[in-house]
């Protein structure tokens, strides 16, 4: 259902790969502008599909399933970038995919991340691909430790990682990752984390929100604030920078995050999320359009929304495990905006929800 400009007219159906907390605020985001969304998960507990207009439980790679939701969705995203590039291809095919699959091929490999943003002028950590213990001994000795062993695929918030104190430690590293291919990295000195979220329209126009410095527990997001210490301020302008060039290299679509270390040499470069990020959470209230308008705008060919703040101090927090058990003393305090996820058990590490607090003087 498209609109003489081009644009997906309200009331056109959005596809959403995967049902986890992000596709939820997605298809908030897009009820509200007028938009049908429906959900292709595997999951049996899809909160996603608790704010969708429609959901179905499948596996990504039946093409019985992937031809229905091409017929009834006129653009396809996807929330997560743990998903076979397979049936995102197929998909691609048949309907408008936004983001493209390469933005997926890229980013659910991080040797394939590296090498792509380094070419691009990003600077990253010392790294090495591994693919053997001989390969892992081997990098370690040209690295040096203490370094990071990070699996090639599927690992996010903090899993499928192992630290390493010294070279005596690479067969058992080796063995706590699964013997999978991987990369090596070596230690960063940074004072601070931070990340640029990146928004691209169809028409090719770029915005970005000022960076969260972020704070990290057990390898996961606790906390993001703004604004940013002067350790991250300073390196703003050269992230952004770097973080457009990346997108428009992709031909991306949407929102795309790029994590940063700040350091004294400048920022290095982390990893990359071909999606709406933890990290941009407070968007929701503490931006005058959010990351998830804004992906929603940019999917369905619309003006880019302000990345203006909405207060001189934002905080967001992540509510992980039994801290969502909290709500009612959370719902209490004035000024704070409760984001729950409507998870069932909750468990250590498992994000349940977050607040956002916006301060305005």
């Amino acid at each position: 259902m498209s609109a003489s400009n081009g644009s997906l007219a309200p009331g056109s159906t959005i596809g959403i790969l995967g049902g986890g907390q992000l596709g939820r605020m997605l298809a908030v985001a897009a009820a509200q502008l007028g938009y049908r969304t429906h959900i292709l998960a595997p999951d049996a507990e899809s909160v996603a599909a608790q704010t969708a207009s429609s959901f179905t439980r499948a596996d990504y790679h039946s093409r019985i399933v992937l031809d229905e939701l091409a017929a009834h969705a006129d653009v396809v995203t996807y929330e997560f970038e743990n998903i076979a590039i397979r049936p995102v291809e197929y998909l691609a095919g048949k309907v408008p995919v936004r983001p493209g699959p390469k933005s997926l091929e890229i980013a659910q490999d991080r040797a394939n991340e590296k090498s792509f943003v380094g070419e691009l002028g990003g600077r990253t950590a010392p790294w090495a691909l591994v693919t053997t213990l001989d390969e892992l001994r081997a990098a370690i000795a040209e690295i040096g430790a203490p370094a990071i062993l990070k699996t090639l695929r599927l690992g996010y918030d903090g899993k499928g990682q192992v630290r390493i104190h010294d070279a005596a430690q690479a067969e058992a590293a080796w063995a706590d990752i699964g013997e999978r291919p991987a990369i090596l990295e070596g230690f960063v000195n940074f004072s601070h984390e931070f990340s640029i979220i990146t928004v691209r329209g169809l028409d090719g126009a770029l915005a970005s929100y000022p960076p969260p410095w972020n704070e990290h527990k057990d390898g996961i997001l606790a906390r993001s604030t703004l604004p940013a210490p002067h350790e991250i301020a300073i390196h703003w302008a050269q992230a952004a920078t770097l973080s457009a060039r990346v997108a428009e290299a992709l031909d991306h679509v949407g929102v795309l995050t790029l994590e940063f270390f700040a350091t004294p040499e400048g920022p290095v470069f982390n990893e990359m999320a071909p999606r709406v990020h933890n990290s941009g959470h407070w968007t929701i209230e503490g931006a005058e359009c959010s990351q998830f308008e804004n992906h929603i705008r940019a999917i369905c060919g619309l003006p880019l929304g302000s990345t203006g703040l909405t207060g001189n101090m934002i905080e967001m927090l992540n509510l992980i495990g039994k801290e969502g058990e909290r709500w009612a003393e959370l719902l209490a305090e004035p000024g704070t905006h409760l984001h729950l996820y409507g998870k069932g058990t909750a468990r250590p590490g498992r994000k349940m929800g977050h607040l956002t607090r916006v301060g305005r003087s």
